[in-house]
This record gives structure tokens, C-alpha cells and sequence, in this order.
């Protein structure tokens, strides 16, 4: 298994893991549009996990600026995901473990993620890598949008 940058061909296979999980459909167009966007920045950080030229797992980093304290940025982990076939077998550690050098290449002073609790065995990994549940309480509210958005 290779852990890399996340490249425009791995979008297709991207898609159908997050079909896997949330049993949504993603529209690969948007994605294409999104992933061209974020490429260009230097605030997400998108890796694959790859074994065999198949992508088995991928997460994003998103780099946030700060205005308190020294002002050190930290990051935020999201869309963490791993083929099911491929869980308890490392992949998510190694993801993790490449986006923390990421961020400390960055000078972020923390990595902060929220998953839902009643995913105990997401909570348990978290844990397992070094996360800790018991000092903070996340939050999260969905917002309602209309379908027609300015850009």
C-alpha cells in the first residue's frame, strides 16, 4: 500500500467508496470541478490510500488560519474513508500518520475531526490513533440550502 497525494483519475473510485459508506451517489462532474479547485490551494490536502493501482481509502486535511494566540494554523480532518474490505488493516493509521506530518510541516498547532457517536467502531479508531473524546464536545448543525447557489 502506497499513501499519496490524491490524483483527478482516483475521483470515479473515490465515489463509488463514499457510495459504499453513506449509500449516496456523488456526481463525479462536481467532484472533477471541486477536486480542480482544492488542487490549486494550499489549504486542502487530499491523500489516497492505493494498493494494487485500486484506491482503498482516502481522507482530506483542510489547513485553517488562526487569529488567537501566535496565530499557528491548525487543521481539520474530514471525509476520512476506507474500502470495507480493507478496514483493521492499517490503512486509516497510515493515512492519519501522513496527514500529521502534513500538518506539522504546516506549523498547525492541532488536528481537530468530528464523527458521529453513535459510530462506535469510528470512535474506537480515533481513539486508537491518538484522539482524544474526553477533553472537547464537537458540534455540528446541517444547513439547508436552496439548489440554486451563487458562485
Amino acid at each position: 500500500m502506497i499513501i499519496r497525494d490524491m490524483i483527478v483519475d482516483d475521483i470515479p473510485a473515490l465515489a463509488k467508496l463514499y457510495k459504499q459508506f453513506w449509500d449516496e451517489d456523488s456526481c463525479i462532474e462536481a467532484m472533477h470541478q471541486q477536486f480542480d479547485k482544492l488542487d490549486k490551494t494550499n489549504t486542502h490536502v487530499v491523500l489516497s490510500a492505493v494498493q494494487n493501482e485500486e484506491l482503498i481509502g482516502s481522507v482530506m486535511g483542510v489547513i485553517c488560519g488562526e487569529l488567537y494566540g501566535t496565530c499557528q494554523p491548525f487543521m481539520v480532518l474530514e471525509n476520512m474513508i476506507v474500502h470495507n474490505q480493507y478496514r483493521n488493516q492499517g490503512v486509516g493509521k497510515a493515512l492519519i500518520a501522513e496527514l500529521e506530518k502534513i500538518a506539522v510541516h504546516n506549523n498547525c498547532s492541532q488536528i481537530l475531526l468530528v464523527t458521529e457517536s453513535s459510530r462506535i467502531d469510528a470512535c474506537k479508531f480515533y481513539e486508537s490513533a491518538g484522539y482524544s473524546p474526553d477533553t472537547h464536545k464537537g458540534f455540528k448543525k446541517k444547513l439547508k440550502f436552496s439548489s440554486v447557489v451563487n458562485a
